[in-house]
């Protein structure tokens, strides 16, 4: 009797401290969203080139469900047809959604960014881009298209109405709040939570690139042929299996040829491993826009296939080197590409792992940082016309490497302040401070380095470094307003400003498991 009341007891104990453990976690919390690619042909105004045809402006977006219907995120947009290759905006998307029956809805919203290029009548390059469309929901994809008008409005000469078309694909993802940064959980505890779920796999990779050009059409300003173009980016994959993958990639020209040169790529692979998962061999193929800094690339479409090797560092971390061809459909423009880099693979969010050769020991949240932010250049120098004062429209990326400690990207384009063809890519790291002024505040100081161009703006062949330093302020779960002051140089080029921003700070944490 004494021993069967015994094992009873250990049972009651035994339960409760597995929800005493469940209880400790971070609740996963589903964040509702969907990725769109869209694409619209805008008429151009005949200023240069006589008969201009059509510009086909191609983005890649994705969108946050902030309910049932509104709904509101990011896009870049880049030239794939035309006469205007190496043009490029980002933006803020915000829209509504309304199913009128079953599979039809309407999708009413707007588009708001900055950018241009390729000597495009662009003016400042802030532009607003509403569209009304009908849409057929097909369950694991949706078709919508409609009406839409584009418009420079900041002295630019680019604007009209023209039908646009889309394909929207559901992708939701599991988060927790920031509260959990830094904490560790055993597997054990895991498996009794809401995260004892299949694990997804993600890569994250910061690259130098290099495109020798071996065929280029000339130019007025300098011949490109025969040259090297030399690229700084990252490159951010999810696994859709143990072995196949898609990915996408972002370029800017830092030195080789006069800055303003960038890509983006969005594309698919094919992961092997062998040596105990230490070697990697990858497949890539890749489609995308790419122009600028003299580069003539027709309409900006691009392709280019890859092949890559990798080889484990240490926990998670690869390096990577690269041999591919990048090339327009018409060959006026091909390169061969060869780069290195330094890549991380995570597995997120799942205590169960899908591949029989991987084993988990425990999990650690870390933290994500979405900021969309505006810039303000105090006199930035051009290489003509007088100086005047440039903002931006700025898009950046942390990654908590600890609770004080990030890596960051950031990727911005002119909007107001004649300078509508120019670009920033930057990578760097950051510091946060402890929690001041009671518990909202934070400081933080970080330097940027990377590529730069375009839009008349002196930055010699692309290369600048931006420190800053500035605060953080909480304002609920998941948002914080954000503001820094600090210093941008360019080397080679006469750009020195003294810079101001102000922004919003999207953050949340995921479940790395190791």
């Amino acid at each position: 009797m004494v021993t069967k009341y015994f094992y009873i007891l250990l049972l009651i104990f035994s339960s409760c401290n597995l929800i005493a453990q469940d209880k400790n976690i971070p609740q996963k919390l589903k964040q509702k969203g969907f990725a769109k690619i869209d694409y619209l042909s805008i008429v151009m105004p005949e200023v240069e080139i006589p008969n201009e045809p059509n510009m086909g402006f191609s983005g890649i977006h994705y969108n946050i469900l902030l309910n049932k219907s509104f709904y509101t995120g990011l896009g870049i947009y880049g030239s794939v047809t035309g006469k205007r290759g190496g043009f490029f905006t980002l933006g803020l998307n915000a829209g509504y959604k309304k199913f009128i029956s079953e599979k039809f809805y309407l999708d009413t919203g707007f588009h708001f960014g900055g950018g241009g290029g390729a000597g495009a009548k662009d003016g400042g390059g802030a532009f607003i881009l509403p569209h009304f469309n009908l849409g057929y929901d097909f369950k694991y994809f949706s078709l919508n298209t409609g009406y839409s008008y584009v418009n420079f409005f900041d002295e630019g000469l680019i604007k009209g109405s023209q039908i646009n078309v889309a394909i929207e694909i559901p992708l939701n993802y599991d988060y927790a709040e920031n509260q959990a940064l830094e904490k560790t959980y055993s597997i054990q505890q895991l498996r009794n939570s809401s995260w004892n779920q299949k694990s997804k796999t993600n890569a994250l990779m910061l690259h130098l690139n290099n495109l020798y050009a071996t065929r280029a059409i000339p130019n007025k300003e300098e011949i490109i042929q025969g040259k090297t173009i030399r690229l700084a980016g990252f490159e951010f994959a999810n696994y859709f299996t143990d072995n196949w993958f898609a990915f996408v990639k972002v370029d800017g020209a830092y030195s080789g040829i006069r800055a303003g040169f960038m890509d983006v790529f969005l594309g698919g692979g094919y992961h092997f491993s062998f040596n105990k998962r230490r070697t990697n061999i990858l497949g890539k193929f890749s489609i995308g826009a790419a122009g600028g800094g003299g580069v003539d690339s027709d309409g900006g479409f691009m392709i280019s296939p890859d092949i890559s090797i990798e080889q484990k560092l240490f926990d998670h971390t690869f390096i990577s080197i690269n041999k591919g061809y990048v090339l327009t459909p018409s060959k006026d423009f091909t390169a061969s590409s060869y780069g290195i880099g330094l890549k991380y693979y995570l597995d997120r969010n799942g205590a169960i792992t899908t591949n029989e050769n991987k084993t988990f020991n425990s999990g650690i949240f870390k933290g994500v940082d979405f900021i969309l932010k505006q810039d303000w250049y105090f006199d930035a120098k051009r290489i003509e016309n007088p100086t005047e004062d440039m903002h931006q429209i700025s898009l950046q990326i942390n990654f908590d490497i600890n609770k004080y400690l990030y890596i960051a990207g950031q990727t911005s384009f002119a909007n107001f302040g004649n300078a509508g063809a120019y670009g920033e890519g930057l990578i760097g790291l950051g510091f946060k401070s402890k929690n001041i002024i009671g518990i909202n505040t934070r400081l933080f100081t970080q330097l940027l380095a990377g590529a730069a161009g375009g839009g008349n703006i002196s930055t010699g062949q692309g290369l600048i470094i931006k420190p800053s330093l500035g605060f953080e302020y909480q304002v609920n779960k998941t948002l914080k307003l954000r503001s820094a002051l600090g210093y941008v140089k360019a080397k080679g080029g006469t750009l020195g400003s003294t810079f101001l921003n102000l922004g919003i700070n999207y953050n949340f944490s995921f479940l790395n498991m190791k």
